[in-house]
C-alpha cells in the first residue's frame, strides 16, 4: 500500500479507537472519583444492573444468552446492566431493524418472480419436504427448479469460473461482501468491473465496513465511483458504543444479470485463494448457480442496498426474463435463503437443525468454529445416538485464540455421544456446507457460532438432488485425509484448562 492511503486509513482508526476509550474513560471517572455525585451514580446503576437481570430472565431469548448476560450483570454490577441496555434499546438498532422489516415487507413478492418450483419438489422430495415448506411459507424464500449449481473448493477454483462470468454481464454485477481486500484477487475482478461499468453495465458494490476496518481507507467509496462503480457501507461504524455496531453484514453474494449468483464462504482477499498464506491453506468453499434460483440472489442485495441507502426501486427492471422463459435444465432443485439478525427468525440455525433431525444415514460438516448452543449440541448428538454418522471439521491452525479454545471445549460432549470430529492440519477450515444422505446440503456464510447464528446477516442456498450435493460429499472425504481424528482421550485436560474453557463456554454468546 502507498504511504498516503496507509495514512488515511491509519488516521481514522486511531481517531475512532480514541474516541471509544475517552468515552470508556470518562464514564469510569464519573464513577471512581469519589463524592455524592458518585455514590448516587453507582447506586442508581446498581439498582439498574437488578432489574436489567429481572428483565433478562423474563425474555424469550436463547438460555445460554440469557445466562451469559446475567452472570456478566453480577460480575460488574455497576457497568453490566448499563452495558446491556446499550446494547438492546437504542434507537439506531430499533432504526436499522425498522428498515430491513421495511425492505423484506415491500419485496417479498418479488422472490416468486420466475415461478417456484413447489408443485414439482412435492413429487420428489417426500420427507424433506417441511424443510422446503418452513423457508418457503414461513421465511419467504421459494424453491426453484431448471437451476444449476456447481460447487467449488477451495477458493482459487471458484476464482477461475467467476472471472469468466463476470465477463459476459451484459446488464448489471451486483457484489456483497463481508471483507474485500486489496490483492491479486480483488484487483483481478476490480479491472472487470472497471471495464463493465465504462461499457454501461450497472456494477454496483456493498461491503462491511467493520469487515474491512483494518483493510480499506475511508474514501475508497468514492474511488470506485470514479470508475463508474456505485458503493456503499454497511453499518458504518461511529465512534460511539452502540449496539448497532454488533450487527454485521456477514454475506458474500455476486448476482450478475439474475442468470448466475454466487455464495459461499470465500471473501474477496487473497488468503481465500491461497495466493498468499494466512493461517496455513485456507479450505473454502463456494458454488456458483445458474437459473432461476439467481434471482433469489438479486433480491437480497437489492434489499441490502436499500437499506444501505434509503432508496426505493423498481426490483422488476432488474428480471431477466420478462419476456422469455428459463432455459437451464438443472437436477434438483435449489432454494436460496436469507437470515437477518433483526427479526424473530433464526432461518440459518432452522436450516442446519431441520436436515440434523431429518438426517437418516450421516451429515457432513465443514465449520471454521463451533460454539453453540443446547438446542444445537443436542441435535447433533441425538443424531448421532440414533445411528447417523455425524461427522464434523474445523480447523487445526486458528485464527482466534480465545474462539478455538472455546471450539474445542464442546468436544468432549459431542465425541462422547459418537459424533466424529477432525481438525483440518494444513491450515484453517473456512468453509460452511452441510451435506446429507446424498440428498440435500447447504453452502453459505452462516458459521456454527452464537455471532454468526444470531447477530449477522446472513445467506446460503439449500440444494436437493443435484449433483453438487455428490461433489461436497465428495470434497468432504478427500479433506478427511489431511485431518487429524479427535478421540476422546484427546478431550481429556488438567483441571485449570478445563476451568478455563467452562468460562470461556460461558461467554460464548457474548463472543
Amino acid at each position: 500500500m502507498n504511504q498516503k492511503w496507509f495514512r488515511q486509513l491509519f488516521r481514522r482508526r486511531i481517531l475512532v479507537i480514541l474516541l471509544l476509550v475517552a468515552q470508556a474513560a470518562f464514564l469510569i471517572h464519573l464513577l471512581v472519583r469519589g463524592g455524592r455525585i458518585s455514590q448516587t451514580l453507582n447506586a442508581v446503576l446498581t439498582i439498574l444492573s437488578f432489574l436489567t437481570a429481572l428483565h433478562i430472565v423474563s425474555r424469550r431469548d436463547k438460555a445460554a444468552y440469557k445466562t451469559a448476560w446475567v452472570f456478566l450483570i453480577l460480575l460488574f454490577p455497576l457497568f453490566g446492566g448499563l452495558l446491556y441496555l446499550m446494547f438492546h434499546f437504542q434507537g439506531p438498532t430499533r432504526s436499522l431493524a425498522k428498515k430491513v422489516r421495511t425492505a423484506e415487507t415491500e419485496n417479498a413478492a418479488q422472490f416468486a418472480l420466475p415461478g417456484t418450483g413447489y408443485d414439482a419438489a412435492k413429487e420428489c422430495l417426500g420427507e424433506l419436504l417441511p424443510q422446503v415448506r418452513y423457508l418457503q411459507n414461513t421465511a419467504g424464500f421459494p424453491i426453484y427448479d431448471h437451476t444449476s449449481v456447481r460447487y467449488f473448493s477451495p477458493g482459487e477454483r471458484l476464482l477461475e469460473a467467476l472471472l469468466p462470468a463476470l465477463e459476459q454481464a451484459e446488464h448489471y454485477i451486483f457484489l456483497e461482501f463481508f471483507i474485500v481486500q486489496e490483492g491479486h484477487m480483488w484487483d483481478s475482478i476490480l479491472s472487470i468491473l472497471k471495464e463493465k461499468a465504462a461499457q454501461g453495465v450497472k456494477v454496483r458494490l456493498i461491503y462491511d465496513d467493520i469487515g474491512c476496518f483494518l483493510l480499506l481507507p475511508q474514501n475508497y467509496p468514492q474511488q470506485l465511483r470514479e470508475f463508474g462503480i456505485e458503493c456503499v457501507l454497511f453499518n458504518p461504524f461511529r465512534p460511539f458504543l452502540t449496539a448497532k455496531q454488533n450487527n454485521r453484514d456477514h454475506r458474500k453474494i455476486i448476482s450478475i444479470d439474475g442468470k448466475v449468483a454466487y455464495t459461499g464462504g470465500i471473501n474477496l482477499a487473497d488468503e481465500y485463494i491461497n495466493a498468499i498464506e494466512k493461517h496455513g491453506h485456507w479450505k473454502d468453499a463456494g458454488i456458483l448457480v445458474e437459473g432461476k434460483a439467481a434471482w433469489s440472489f438479486t433480491i437480497m442485495f437489492l434489499e441490502m442496498w436499500q437499506i444501505c441507502t434509503g432508496q426505493q426501486e423498481d426490483f422488476q427492471i432488474y428480471y431477466p426474463r420478462s419476456e422469455q422463459l428459463c432455459t437451464v435444465s438443472g437436477e434438483g432443485f435449489v432454494q436460496p435463503y436469507a437470515d437477518s439478525p433483526l427479526d424473530t427468525e433464526n432461518v440459518g440455525e432452522h436450516v442446519y437443525l431441520q436436515i440434523l433431525n431429518q438426517a437418516q444415514n450421516y451429515v457432513y460438516i465443514n465449520t471454521p468454529y463451533l460454539i453453540v448452543d443446547d438446542s444445537m449440541v443436542s441435535a447433533l448428538t441425538l443424531a448421532a445416538k440414533r445411528g447417523v454418522d455425524v461427522r464434523i471439521i474445523t480447523p487445526h491452525r486458528w485464527d482466534k485464540w480465545a474462539i478455538h479454545m472455546t471450539t474445542r471445549s464442546y468436544y468432549r460432549d459431542l465425541v462422547c455421544a459418537g459424533v466424529r470430529i477432525y481438525e483440518y492440519e494444513k491450515g484453517f477450515m473456512h468453509a460452511k456446507t452441510f451435506v446429507c444422505d446424498d440428498r440435500v446440503a447447504t453452502v453459505g456464510t452462516t458459521n456454527l457460532d452464537f455471532r454468526s447464528l444470531y447477530l449477522h446477516f446472513e445467506c446460503g442456498a439449500l440444494l436437493f438432488g443435484s449433483s453438487a450435493v455428490r461433489d461436497i460429499k465428495q470434497d468432504f472425504l478427500t479433506t478427511l485425509q489431511t485431518c487429524r481424528p479427535i478421540l476422546e482421550k484427546n478431550c481429556r485436560s488438567n483441571f485449570f484448562v478445563h476451568l478455563f474453557q467452562d468460562i470461556l463456554r460461558l461467554f460464548a454468546p457474548l463472543m
